[in-house]
């Protein structure tokens, strides 16, 4: 597949920046969210979280019993979530940064793209410009009720994967690119869900504390961890500028250093 079919290459950007939205753009993840105080509770999802971690248990599968839980119409769903999700505080400098240096953000979520979108232009105070694209799952009516009914709605998965959205298969058409048109490829993640995309790019970021640092822990995968996206922003001007490789970024990390 050459690059002129592949539609972040259009620009000819240097490096493309893959990530997850929910408790990597935001500070935490708004199905979760919903889930514990709207849903069936924190304990029973964290019950599922772990089988999927354990692979016991598809995330496609965890993840729709979890949402089933919730009843409250989707519309006031997203009005909850617009009253207590926070943006992370570096996340818009990064935005307007890879706007202005022809970085492409794709955010690839498990989320919905209702929830997502109006997040994003509320945070932003605008719809998000066009060099950020979002791939994710959508919200669909549930048995012809109207969504922004009484348990109306469902989630309707991205693909037919184990993961319901697996998020390499948007990754590996611009890994493949020959050496001179591939860009650097980089990616940010917090969870179970970013594992399908974990092993996909250049250079790894993976929250401190959360599910993906302990994936890949047990995998041996090397990662840089972020707290927040001031290293994420950071590191990403020193890889766009040549100063360091996300290669010698990588390898720093596997080592501890």
């Amino acid at each position: 597949m050459g690059s002129t079919s592949l539609p972040y290459m259009e620009t000819k950007p240097k490096l493309i920046f893959f990530t997850d939205f929910d408790g990597t753009i935001t500070v935490d993840d708004s199905n979760d969210f919903m889930i514990d105080n709207i849903g069936f509770g924190r304990e029973k999802r964290q019950v599922l979280s772990d089988q999927v971690l354990d692979e016991t248990l598809s995330f496609r599968d965890a993840f729709r019993e979890m949402l089933d839980s919730i009843k409250m119409p989707y519309n006031e769903c997203i009005d909850t979530l617009l009253k207590n999700m926070k943006l992370d505080p570096y996340f818009e400098e990064f935005y307007h940064w890879a706007k202005d240096n022809n970085v492409p953000i794709v955010i690839l979520s498990s989320g919905m793209k209702p929830i997502i979108s109006a997040l994003l232009e509320k945070f932003l105070g605008h719809k998000p410009a066009e060099h950020l694209t979002i791939i994710s799952n959508e919200a669909v009516s549930r048995d012809g009720k109207d969504i922004n009914s009484e348990g109306g709605w469902q989630i309707k998965y991205h693909d037919d994967s184990h993961f319901g959205h697996d998020k390499s298969l948007e990754i590996r058409p611009y890994a493949a690119l020959p050496d001179g048109e591939r860009p650097i490829l980089l990616y940010a993640g917090d969870g179970v869900s970013d594992l399908s995309a974990a092993a996909e790019t250049d250079l790894l970021f993976a929250k401190e504390g959360k599910d993906l640092v302990t994936y890949c822990q047990r995998r041996g995968m090397p990662y840089t961890t972020f707290a927040n996206w001031s290293t994420i922003l950071s590191t990403s001007k020193d890889i766009l500028s040549g100063k360091v490789t996300a290669g010698e970024v990588a390898a720093k990390a596997s080592l501890g250093v």
